[in-house]
Parts: structure tokens; C-alpha cells; sequence
């Protein structure tokens, strides 16, 4: 659905009194097309004494053919290695990079700020300087958000500098759009990091997507496909048309059935009897009551959809072992399953499971040389939320940095980052695509 008010309100003459009233202006997101840059502009590097990432940024800056920035001038993206700080005293080398810095910042840059695991940064002090990083990661989002920029913190555990390249490439990307305020925790990897074609990273790679037929889903399926996987969409009998337009559109195939239905783990197996790689958990939906008027069949229609079925259909390929070394599974959580929301008790706890599911189920799947992850939307223009009422639909639109909706290819972009073979370092997070909302943030 379009959105009027960022057209009304950055239109010359309305867009001048807008900015004396202090009403929020919308930029318009730099996204991704096929073939350009992996950061179109300038990159600012520096570090703290002591760090160390110097070494592995600088190989990645190279990989990308970024162009660096210099003394003067705009830059797109600004990247601080703060591993070297070892006590509260020495956060002032954040202040001495950005304030100079900050200013220099392209519309629709990017921040990165680098990190090491508080748990392992040694001592105390370095401990709570760690910590300290992500306050300052999540305010700076907040101050850029206004020009559509974005700012990460990204953990890397000590001996995980070779799994970096993956998550620098994605948020310096335009893929990473409507991300902003997150925190990342880059581990040593669960596989050994395979060569990678970074234009098409899964090629050869068989990808299921549940819920492809439209939407959020629909965007995933193409995404993976873009990047080479060959996608495997599942949607309810009802949905077929929709579906296999999606799939056929991509060189991909079908799954008609209900993953609530009692053999649909078996089916889906079946289906992938030659392993697959990437499973995307998308299917869901909504069945908004307050607690006091929500009888018990909602209650448990809503979770077989959204959780229980996942579960399922986990233990049913992990059981057969179809998923692939290096495999991923993805999950797509909500916001409500992290902030809550009122009469969606059933909806977020079931998105709240999910992150459950990705937390406990990590440790097992590095076992088995795989990941899970989740995403986590935020305001997505889809139709369910233009069939919002207009209060609710401008509010999710507006209480976040960025004060717009995403789109769900902002997802789908989410997602293929996690699916990527180079992600192998990338396991146990989820992370919001929100445009850094200011509920639950």
C-alpha cells in the first residue's frame, strides 16, 4: 500500500512546513538490485587501540572493492573496531571516531560498530565496556535514523574473524535496509567456510519456504531463487494458484498441504527425501482476541500454526537427518513475540516460542553442523497491514528510526543472510526487521 503521508509531508512546499512542525520525514530507503556495489560510496574504517579486526576488515574492504574514505569528505558507511577496549575510561574512543565522523554520513548509510562477546572479553572492566557498546549502537540508530541510515553492533567472538565477512557484507549492503539497532553475534562457525560465489550463494541448494504463496513468503521464495537456491514453496490446497504462480515464476516446485495436518511432517520429508538445505519457517497467522474472549480452539488453532507444526517438522527432518551439513533453518518471529501486543496474547506467545526455539535449539543444530536463526518483523506493508485501520496503521508506520513501514522483501533479504553458506558463524540470533521500532527496542 502506498504511503501518502512520506509523499504528502516530503512534497516542496508541505514538506517545509512539516520540517517547522517537527513531523517526521520519511526518507526513501536505498534498496537492493541485482548487480550493483555491495556499498556504493566511501567507507570510514578505524579502531581502538588494541583491536582486533583490523586485519580481517581490511581483507573484507578489499573483497568488496570498497572505496575508502579519506580525511575529508561524505562517506556511506562508517565501521569502528571497538574489540580493543578494555574499560569504561577508554569508551571515549567511540566519541573521538564519530563525533568528527558522524557527520560525514551519506543518506541511507550505514554504521557498524565491531565488538567482542562481554562473556569473553576477559575482565571485569572489559566485560561492562563490551556491554556498554550496545546503549550507545541503539542511540546512534535513533539519531540517524531520520536520514535513513542504520547502525549495528556486531559481536565477534575471539577466533571468529574469518566468519565476519557474511554479516560486514550484509549491513553495509542496501540488503539491510530496514535493519537498524541490532545486536549480532558472530561465532567461530559450525562448518568449515566453504568458497563462495557471492552472487549466487546457494546455488545448488534446495531451499523450503512455507507460506510462499504470497507476501512475506512469496518475497523469500524469490530471494533465495535470486540467489540461486532452487525454492521449494508450501501453502495450504486453498492457496495453490497463488502458489504455484510463485514457484513456477521461479524454476521452483510445490508442496500443497496443511502443516497442521497429522502426516505433513512425513510428507514434507518425503518430498525431500534428497536433503535440503534452507528451511524457512514462514507460515503463520493471526487470530487477535483479548484473553478474556479467547476460547481455547483459537488459542490452539493459532499456535499448530505458528509453532507446534514447526517443531514437527524439525524433528521430522532432523530425525531423518535430511538436513544438509551447513544446513540452515530460519524462523520468522514477530515483534510481538518480543514487546507483546494487546489481544495478541496467542500471536506473541507463539512468536516468543519461536525465539525459544532458535535459543534451545542452536547448541544441537552446531552439533550437527547446521544453524538456526530467527527474524523478527516489525511494520511490513502487506496486505493484512493495509487492512489496518488508519490509527493503529500510521502508528506502526511511524514509531520507528526509520518512521516507515518496511517492505517484505526487507525480510526475505534478512533471511537470505542468515541461509547464506558463508553465515556459518551465524547461529542463535534473531534479529528484528523493524527499522529499529521504538516498541520493545
Amino acid at each position: 500500500m502506498a504511503d501518502r503521508y512520506s509523499q504528502v509531508v516530503n512534497a516542496p512546499l508541505v514538506g517545509t512546513i512539516a520540517k517547522q512542525l517537527g513531523l517526521p520525514q520519511p526518507v526513501s530507503l536505498d534498496r537492493y538490485s541485482e548487480g550493483q556495489p555491495v556499498v556504493s560510496g566511501p567507507v570510514l574504517y578505524d579502531g581502538a587501540p588494541a583491536g582486533r579486526l583490523g586485519k580481517a576488515v581490511a581483507g573484507i574492504l578489499d573483497s568488496i572493492k570498497a572505496e575508502r574514505a579519506g580525511a575529508e569528505g561524505k562517506a556511506k558507511a562508517l565501521v569502528f573496531d571497538a574489540t580493543g577496549i578494555a574499560d569504561s575510561t577508554e569508551l571515549v574512543e567511540l566519541q573521538r571516531f564519530f563525533y568528527p565522523s558522524i557527520g560525514r554520513l551519506q543518506r541511507s548509510g550505514r554504521v557498524v560498530v565491531l565488538g567482542t562477546p562481554p562473556e569473553e572479553a576477559g575482565s571485569i572492566p572489559a566485560q561492562i565496556a563490551q556491554r556498554a557498546l550496545e546503549g550507545f549502537t541503539r542511540s546512534l540508530g535513533k539519531e540517524i535514523g531520520g536520514k535513513g541510515s542504520t547502525a549495528q553492533l556486531v559481536y565477534v567472538e575471539p577466533g571468529a574473524e574469518d566468519q565476519l565477512e557474511s554479516t560486514l557484507r550484509f549491513f553495509l549492503s542496501p540488503k539491510s535496509a530496514y535493519v537498524s539497532g541490532q545486536v549480532v553475534r558472530v561465532g567461530k562457525g559450525v562448518s568449515a567456510m566453504p568458497k563462495i560465489d557471492w552472487d549466487k550463494p546457494l546455488a545448488g541448494k534446495i531451499a523450503l519456504v512455507t507460506g510462499a504463496s504470497r507476501g512475506i513468503g512469496a518475497a523469500i521464495a524469490n530471494t533465495l531463487a535470486r540467489d540461486g537456491a532452487e525454492v521449494v514453496g508450501l501453502d495450504i490446497p486453498q492457496m495453490s494458484a497463488d502458489l504455484k504462480a510463485v514457484t513456477e515464476a521461479i524454476g521452483g516446485r510445490s508442496i500443497e498441504i496443511d502443516i497442521t495436518a497429522h502426516d505433513a511432517p512425513e510428507v514434507i520429508a518425503a518430498e525431500l527425501s534428497d536433503g535440503v538445505d534452507v528451511v524457512v519457517h514462514n507460515a503463520g497467522v493471526t487470530k487477535d482476541r483479548t484473553l478474556a474472549k479467547m476460547p481455547e480452539e483459537r488459542w490452539a488453532q493459532l499456535m499448530e500454526i505458528n509453532l507446534s507444526s514447526e517443531e514437527r517438522i524439525n524433528d521430522e527432518l532432523l530425525g531423518k537427518k535430511l538436513l544438509n551439513g551447513n544446513g540452515r533453518i530460519v524462523g520468522v518471529s514477530s515483534m510481538a513475540g518480543i514487546a507483546g501486543n494487546n489481544g495478541q496474547t496467542n500471536y506473541a506467545a507463539s512468536k516468543a516460542g519461536v525465539i525459544g526455539m532458535v535459543e534451545a535449539m542452536a547448541p544441537e543444530l552446531a552439533k550437527r553442523k547446521a544453524t538456526i536463526n530467527a527474524v523478527a518483523p516489525g511494520f511490513i506493508e502487506t496486505q493484512m497491514t493495509a487492512a489496518m485501520p488508519i490509527g493503529p496503521r500510521e502508528a506502526g508506520r511511524r514509531l520507528s528510526s526509520l518512521s516507515q513501514g518496511g517492505l517484505p522483501v526487507d525480510v526475505a533479504e534478512t533471511i537470505a543472510w542468515f541461509a547464506s553458506p558463508a553465515s556459518t558463524g551465524v547461529n542463535g540470533n534473531t534479529v528484528r526487521v523493524c527499522g529499529q521500532s521504538l516498541l520493545g527496542a
